[in-house]
């Protein structure tokens, strides 16, 4: 079994061209210097280098010729392996992050761009799906708007209060009664992940709005507001790109809001750079504030 601390004596040696000046390169004793040609020569069962005795330089052999072409690449790969080994551990390498597009649009620029800023080898992959059954599969980071199932640890990122969109003079400044809702046009999200358990609050409390128009496109849903197709029910960080030509309310009774959760794989070992992007998420859920009320988003905090 070769040994790398050898394969660093064979290479110093044959550029040095004696074993003394290799021994001051390595700092180590010219004894053990020989001692350690010696073990690899047992090794690889022959002699590495002809000794012509007094000041001549030493001369590698056929054999020594070979182990050291290929232990010089053995030694470039341990280098290699060892200068990856330390920048992961400094935050490089790889995170795969599943998120929505709440997230995507709002969150993920800020702490994307935190994490680069920081770590600008970062091999940053994103994956967006909107759908009610979120499963961590490969990635190493999850968002979604509740509580993941399965094998994961998870921490709450914020919640997220929800608002009445409108066209600006529909509805008096203030709040709105839910009940004004009922038979109202209005455009809405699919009715999975938070948007159907708003619909059962709706239902619950009698009240049911006239639905007109689906899309999971947040702005879509406000380019149809706009356009007047009917009012809104969004959770804040829908309502980012709000203009004035439309207006938000809080509802009364107010609607619960929905939870934007951080979810990991409780069996694996995360990378420095997926528990940097943890941190980071909760430096940006912390800064993040409504810009459409003013009401402040809960921040991220453990469960």
């Amino acid at each position: 079994m070769l040994d790398l601390r050898h394969l660093l004596t064979l290479d110093a040696v044959a550029s040095e061209g004696t074993f003394g000046r290799a021994a001051d390169r390595l700092g180590y004793t010219q004894s053990a210097v020989s001692q350690q040609i010696a073990a690899l020569e047992r090794s690889v069962g022959g002699a590495v280098f002809d000794r012509p005795g007094g000041p001549k330089a030493v001369r590698l052999t056929p054999l020594g010729e070979v182990v050291l072409a290929h232990g010089r690449d053995l030694l470039a790969r341990a280098a290699a392996t060892e200068d990856a080994v330390e920048r992961f551990k400094a935050g490089a390498g790889r995170v795969d992050m599943g998120t929505f597009q709440s997230v995507t649009n709002v969150l993920l620029p800020t702490l994307v761009r935190r994490l680069r800023d920081e770590h600008p080898a970062a091999d940053v992959r994103l994956f967006e799906e909107e759908t009610d059954q979120p499963r961590i599969g490969e990635l190493d980071l999850l968002f979604f708007d509740g509580r993941v199932g399965g094998a994961v640890e998870q921490t709450r990122v914020l919640a997220d209060p929800y608002a009445l969109v409108a066209r600006r003079g529909e509805f008096a400044p203030g709040p709105v009664p839910l009940t004004a809702l009922h038979g109202a046009a209005m455009v809405a999200q699919p009715p999975i992940c938070d948007q159907a358990r708003v619909e059962r609050v709706y239902a619950e409390a009698g009240v049911a709005p006239l639905i007109v128009f689906r899309t999971a496109d947040n702005q879509g849903v406000l380019s149809m507001v706009r356009a007047g197709l009917g009012v809104a029910v969004l959770p804040l960080l829908a309502l980012d790109a709000l203009d004035d030509q439309l207006t938000t309310h809080p509802l009364e009774p107010a609607l619960a809001p929905r939870e934007i959760w951080l979810a990991w794989p409780a069996d694996r070992t995360l990378s420095p750079l997926a528990e940097r992007a943890i941190e980071l998420c909760a430096e940006v859920a912390q800064e993040r504030q409504s810009s459409a009320s003013g009401v402040r988003l809960e921040p991220m905090r453990p469960v």
